[in-house]
């Protein structure tokens, strides 16, 4: 079985547009000075990305999704970690959908 020429060329696409928006953003950055506020802001936006990723699971309802958010409420207080934490969702929602019936 052959790849198609034009997923090549989509995955090409995807992977420089990533690439030149990392890189854009370290450029830039150089020209903002880190203010209080800024260095706020820098802080609070991986919070935000992992609430924009987590949602839409959670709010589907799924009982896996429900306990893991729980795990991790739990293991973020208990460690205070950040990647422990999500480790443990992601982990509890894999043994949750193993065990528990669909």
């Amino acid at each position: 079985m052959g790849v198609e020429t034009s997923f090549l060329m989509a995955l090409a696409a995807m992977a420089c547009t990533a690439y030149a928006s990392r890189v854009a953003g370290f450029l830039l950055m150089g020209y903002v000075p880190i203010t209080p506020r800024v260095e706020a802001a820098l802080k609070a936006m991986p919070l935000g990305v992992m609430i924009g990723l987590v949602m839409p699971a959670v709010s589907a309802g799924k009982l896996p999704e429900l306990i893991a958010l729980a795990v991790v409420g739990i293991v973020m207080k208990l460690v205070r970690n950040d990647l422990v934490a999500a480790l443990a969702g992601a982990a509890t929602v894999a043994l949750c959908r193993w065990l528990l019936p669909a």
